[in-house]
């Protein structure tokens, strides 16, 4: 079985590269099970129904998202729907370790067309992060439910270490740890003892002459003289930043792992 997960798309520079390489990159690989992190879709903060709706005409069985997933209002309704749903507002993911009541839902069992059945997490870390349930005993919880083999955790933090740490507990109980929110990809993507694909951060899909996104000179600013401004989304230099795991439906154990990057 092969999964692809494309990481943090940011703006309309972000769903420009990724409708322009993704089809090809789902046939050339023959992937089964597409995720996409779209919490930055809109303009760099946050997703709306509509952008959210262009994904999953991409393909996306699932769209993660982190921390700016409330910057777009309208999304709230867009997710609020019957936890044994499978309609599209379903498979929009929040982190799970967020506040019991908050819209939407943090994990996502479905079943593909093969009659192979699979698991979408979402957690967030929680140093340098805002405040949030322990990703870890959210972790144990949320396994404890799922019945698919195939299970992907999108783990949206800054820290590498509390990123690793995670690999390093779930390693074995899951088929993939994808890191997403800090638009920088690492190249530490591997397959741990027991089965775990593991990259801390898969990168942003958007614009790299930018500052993790946002156009270099309103950052430049904000730095050299401390003084609020609005950030805007760049444009120039658009990469798509995925990985692709092939793993054992039957046993969800991972095989392989690798990084990809393309540019136009």
């Amino acid at each position: 079985m092969n999964i692809l997960f494309v990481g943090d798309v940011f703006g309309s520079a972000g769903r420009h590269i990724v409708r322009e390489h993704l089809p090809h990159v789902l046939e050339t690989n023959a992937v089964d099970l597409l995720v996409i992190n779209g919490e930055n879709a809109a303009g760099g903060f946050g997703i709306t129904p509509s952008i959210a709706e262009e994904l999953f005409d991409l393909g996306a069985h699932v769209i993660t998202t982190g921390n700016h997933i409330w910057d777009k209002r309208e999304i709230f309704e867009y997710m609020t729907v019957p936890a044994d749903s499978h309609v599209r507002g379903r498979r929009v993911l929040r982190p799970a370790n967020y506040a019991v009541g908050t819209p939407g839902f943090g994990v996502y069992e479905g079943e593909l067309p093969t009659g192979q059945t699979y698991a979408v997490m979402n957690l967030q870390c929680r140093v340098f992060m805002s405040s949030c349930d322990d990703p870890f005993r959210k972790a144990d919880e949320l396994l404890s439910k799922i019945t698919a083999k195939v299970i992907l955790l999108d783990l949206h933090g800054e820290a590498t270490s509390e990123k690793v740490a995670i690999g390093w507990y779930l390693d074995g109980r899951i088929t993939a740890l994808l890191g997403t929110h800090t638009h920088i990809p690492t190249a530490d993507e591997r397959v741990l003892p027991n089965g775990t694909a593991y990259q801390t951060d898969v990168g942003m899909s958007g614009p790299y002459d930018s500052v993790i996104g946002v156009e270099k000179e309103l950052v430049l600013a904000r730095f050299l003289t401390g003084m609020p401004g609005k950030f805007e989304p760049a444009k120039g230099n658009p990469k798509m930043c995925a990985a692709l795991i092939n793993c054992d439906g039957a046993t969800g154990r991972a095989h392989h792992i690798q990084r990809i990057m393309l540019g136009e």
